[in-house]
């Protein structure tokens, strides 16, 4: 496993530093002068010429690249454009908020898809399995911004259970809960949607199998069977489906965090986006790429816990 892990670690390696070039290039190939969206159309050109000088935008591509890669690995994210704030300080506040948020909707969506899943399998072409599939089909039709404003009405405004904006008072434990729940809920279900729907998939390309029947066969309990047997054999593609959209989840938690007005990478990259602040939008979309990878390098080493067969291919 210690082989496995080292070998998928390197593998990670050389896309991220693709990914970081991308990111580098696409920002500065956006339309636009990042000092003149600074200073206003009626600037003069010399006002210009001596922000882009300051911001190092005068500098050649490749050494503005050599620097942004140098600053990375002195974990330096560079200052924002419009508040003068190291971005490093910006990012330490806002991404507790969407790790929580990101993790918390992971975890809801395994919590919850998984078993509805396995038991839709077991239940196929029955009551239990039309009800299943239907409500996963509307989850999966559901955008994020959509349901959480459907959440919002109904736990909030109808039955005040919850509040409705901001990310809770820090070192609050029980209010950031509060604050966290209809966010959560809401990446979460769309979650639950996906997995429901391959874990019932999964689950029925193995119930037929012949170690299943020989297991029902030999007498054994039906949760063993389906726990033991047939359930461990489905989590690959369970596994897969978690890790592919857990990305996908990431970039839905951007939009939730704009309709609960609550902190997050996603409501900073928005600002940085509307006030030109390529500094700031380039380290928050490092940042997001780091998650990327890094989801997938678990997924990648959750089929080495899984499957031992996977790690001597």
């Amino acid at each position: 496993m210690f082989a496995y892990a080292v070998r998928r670690i390197l593998i990670s390696i050389p896309i991220l530093l693709i990914v970081l070039t991308i990111v580098f290039i696409l920002v500065r190939v956006a339309p636009g002068d990042p000092a003149r969206a600074i200073l206003g159309d009626y600037a003069s050109q010399e006002a210009v010429d001596a922000l882009r000088k300051r911001m190092g935008l005068d500098k050649p591509l490749w050494e503005q690249y050599l620097e942004f890669l140098w600053g990375l690995a002195r974990g330096d994210l560079g200052r924002s454009l419009i508040s003068g704030v190291p971005v490093a300080k910006q990012v330490a506040y806002a991404l507790p908020y969407t790790l929580e948020l990101t993790f918390t909707g992971i975890l809801i969506g395994v919590i919850l898809g998984v078993p509805l899943g396995v038991y839709t399998a077991l239940k196929r072409n029955r009551l239990p399995d039309y009800l299943g599939r239907t409500l996963s089909l509307a989850g999966l039709s559901f955008p994020s911004f959509y349901l959480g404003i459907l959440l919002m009405l109904l736990f909030a405004v109808k039955l005040r259970l919850f509040p409705t904006m901001g990310g809770g008072t820090p070192g609050d434990p029980v209010d950031r809960l509060r604050h966290l729940f209809l966010p959560a809920l809401t990446l979460g279900l769309i979650m639950t949607a996906y997995i429901t729907r391959m874990s019932r998939s999964a689950m029925l390309n193995v119930l037929n199998e012949d170690y299943v029947r020989t297991a029902r066969a030999k007498g054994l309990h039906e949760a063993g069977v389906v726990f033991r047997h047939a359930l461990k054999n489905a989590l690959i593609p369970i596994i897969s489906v978690v890790g592919v959209y857990s990305v996908v989840l990431i970039g839905g938690s951007i939009m939730v965090e704009i309709v609960f007005s609550r902190p997050g990478l996603g409501k900073l990259m928005v600002g940085a986006m509307m006030q030109r602040d390529y500094i700031a939008l380039q380290s928050i979309m490092v940042i997001y790429a780091g998650f990327v990878i890094v989801l997938n390098l678990l997924t990648d080493l959750s089929y080495g816990l899984v499957d031992p067969r996977v790690r001597y291919r």
